[in-house]
């Protein structure tokens, strides 16, 4: 089967553009607010329990691809361990980083939706344990439980409102902000932790793919925020809070 491929752009955003600045509270009500409402208000290992057969467990090296673009939906798949890029490929075979997904994410349930083929390509970045759980199984858990699909509804409600702030910080913020942006969202800032966080193994070029700018401007980027303090190379990324300023601040 051949992949269907979507239209998207990742170009760069003007910089000096002055609608900028409205871009502020979408950054903030995300890095305080959604990342913990998609954590805390539905836990995928109950939704696990609650479905009875049509489930199964694969592990993922990285590269490996979990789903294809254009591949037929019939199952939903649930993350335990690792973390999952998502990409989209425009008909000129221009390819875009959408999302990256880490342990607690679901993916693929755009076919509980009646979503017949997949809209993007789910690759594994790290080492990843990932249950797939059919789609008639996992209708049926929901329809099991109205108050348990109640609290899956708010947790897809919140991954839209993730996706609605990457479209206004991708249309209206500069590259700079961003980038520091992607990197305190991949470091899980706002959720309960103990000082600088470690953001797993990843390229500069696919953090240049999901912020829609060069290698170039991304490395630029990262040798400002080491000098400044921000961030630190220790065996990993690490990640200091202080990155905030350059999302929050001219």
């Amino acid at each position: 089967m051949s992949r269907r491929v979507f239209p998207t752009s990742a170009g760069e955003a003007p910089e000096g553009n002055k609608l900028r600045a409205i871009a502020v509270r979408p950054g903030r009500t995300l890095l305080k607010g959604t990342q913990m409402a998609t954590a805390d208000l539905f836990s995928g290992r109950k939704f696990l329990r609650k479905v009875d057969g049509g489930k199964s467990v694969g592990w993922y090296t990285p590269k490996r691809a979990i789903f294809l673009q254009g591949d037929p939906s019939g199952a939903v798949f649930y993350i335990e361990k690792g973390k999952v890029k998502l990409t989209v490929v425009s008909k000129r075979g221009k390819e875009a980083v959408v999302a990256i997904l880490g342990a607690g994410d679901f993916l693929g349930e755009e076919c509980l939706a009646g979503q017949t083929q997949r809209i993007s390509t789910a690759t594994a970045l790290s080492e990843c344990r990932i249950v797939c759980i059919e789609k008639s199984a996992a209708i049926g858990a929901l329809r099991a439980d109205p108050d348990f699909s109640e609290l899956f509804l708010a947790y897809l409600l919140a991954r839209n409102l993730r996706t609605q702030e990457d479209l206004v910080d991708q249309l209206f913020n500069s590259s700079e902000k961003r980038l520091a942006r992607v990197l305190l969202l991949l470091a899980n800032h706002g959720r309960e932790h103990q000082g600088d966080l470690v953001i797993a193994k990843i390229s500069q070029e696919t953090l240049a793919e999901m912020v829609g700018t060069t290698r170039s401007r991304v490395s630029y980027f990262m040798n400002k925020f080491r000098k400044l303090g921000f961030i630190k190379y220790n065996g990993g990324l690490e990640v200091n809070s202080s990155l905030l300023n350059i999302v929050l601040y001219d």
